[in-house]
């Protein structure tokens, strides 16, 4: 799979990737097959562990498309639907994705990271994508008469390799090569959280099909997922809030989340027998947002141009979705120059769709009156549907939910007007959750 390229002079291709993720690994080979050389950069050595195991219904055609469902589907654990568990509301609440608008797409998969990464970078490269993995980019320099980039990278044992492309894709995931560099990356002003999370054997799981369906607990100081994968590991992560980041002191991450975990009953009694088996991690700063995500020769996808609370599973769907838009941008943009302006600006509208979607759903999540309508959902102007579409990801098609989702959005306003002293104090709380403290805590992780 490695090029023995040495030396300095730049080799030439029309698109070359930056980053071997999900995005990465479905734009190479859509642009292939559209008849472009394409290079792909993956600074790491795949399968690697990575988080962000929960995928959607929505993903599954892409599999499709992408001739890997089956491949996906031997390391996959069927995931039908997502359950909510409140400590407010004292029970449960399991959404069904056979129940969404759309009954096609009635589950999708829990995988391990780095072996569904690992299936997507293979594809490519069986596709005729040239994969140089242990390969970092490292510098890049934009024409000045915007024909195109110059990237200089280094492979891990030191050798120095550069490349010439008429166009540059930055999907380098958290990385964010190209945000860095322009200084166009923000934290996200609407939201602030940090993720600890590790891998668990021997946790509680519901019987039957339920078996491997996402759980979200939500307690005081933020959410916690659990996801059930293959071979009985169980990925448990705690989503918190920058304040309560603050209160860990001179705890290790792995203590600072098992008394995190101590604190949401029901998680803990599902994880009184677990073990676990890998060494935590973290994240801070967790949500941000690019100024931009394209420019004449380049463009931004995935986590590489914004990061969204994982809440909803949203971040491997909105990578690929990315990837497959972006190929058309780019394919008009290589074939039909004329039409470029309008190719970069239907790619940037389709880019903001998502996390719009998305995050209106996740910026109001804490609230309390939006809790009651996610425990006590009704369908009434078949809202119910509309929410369980956007719950599986179907956000991008043709499926008819506008409607009913701007009807549920009416009614959670009215339910505040209704309610005023409730819904002020949910939105004094959620101004407390975000606010900005000292970075050091959060920098410390």
């Amino acid at each position: 799979m490695e090029q023995q390229t040495t030396g300095m002079t730049p080799q030439d291709c029309d698109v070359l990737v930056i980053g071997g993720g999900p995005a990465g690994t479905t734009i190479a080979p859509l642009l292939v097959e559209k008849g472009y050389r394409v290079v792909l950069l993956e600074k790491a050595r795949h399968p690697r562990f990575h988080v962000g195991e929960s995928l959607l219904p929505a993903n599954m055609p892409l599999f499709e498309r992408m001739g890997i469902a089956e491949e996906v589907k031997a390391i996959g654990m069927e995931k039908w639907g997502a359950e909510f568990i409140s400590p407010q509301h004292g029970m449960a609440q399991t959404f069904h994705f056979a129940d969404a608008w759309d009954k096609s797409q009635p589950y999708a998969y829990q995988v391990k990271r780095a072996e569904f990464d690992d299936v997507l970078i293979r594809n490519a490269a069986k596709k005729g994508v040239e994969v140089h993995e242990c390969c970092k980019a490292k510098a890049i320099d934009f024409l000045p008469d915007n024909s195109g980039a110059v990237i200089r990278a280094q492979h891990d044992d030191g050798r120095e390799q550069t490349w010439k492309a008429r166009f540059v894709v930055d999907a380098s995931g958290r990385d964010t090569f190209l945000a860095n560099r322009f200084q166009i990356k923000h934290r996200n002003p609407k939201h602030n959280s940090s993720a600890i999370y590790g891998h668990f054997s021997g946790a509680i799981r519901h019987d039957g099909q339920a078996e491997g369906n996402i759980s979200i607990f939500w307690f005081e100081h933020g959410w916690f997922w659990f996801i059930p994968m293959m071979n009985d590991v169980t990925s448990i992560g705690m989503v918190t809030w920058p304040y309560f980041m603050k209160t860990r002191g001179q705890r290790s991450i792995e203590q600072f989340l098992r008394d995190g975990i101590a604190m949401c009953e029901p998680l803990a009694e599902r994880l009184r027998m677990a073990t676990l088996v890998n060494e935590v991690e973290a994240t801070g700063n967790f949500s941000y947002v690019s100024e931009r995500n394209h420019g004449a020769n380049y463009l931004l996808l995935g986590d590489a141009y914004a990061f969204i609370d994982p809440v909803f599973s949203s971040g491997v769907l909105l990578a690929m979705n990315s990837g497959v838009i972006g190929a058309d941008a780019i394919d008009t943009c290589l074939s039909k120059p004329a039409q470029a302006p309008a190719a970069l600006k239907r790619f940037d509208e389709l880019m903001k769709h998502g996390p719009k979607e998305f995050s209106w759903f996740i910026y109001r999540v804490t609230n309390p009156i939006m809790r009651d309508f996610f425990m006590y959902p009704k369908n009434i102007f078949r809202v119910k549907e509309a929410l369980l579409s956007v719950l599986a990801g179907d956000i991008f098609g043709k499926t008819p939910i506008w409607r009913s989702i701007w009807m549920f959005k009416l009614l959670y306003y009215i339910a505040n007007m209704i309610q005023p002293k409730r819904a002020f104090m949910g939105w004094k709380r959620r101004r407390f959750n975000i606010r900005r403290v000292d970075d050091t805590a959060m920098n410390s992780i």
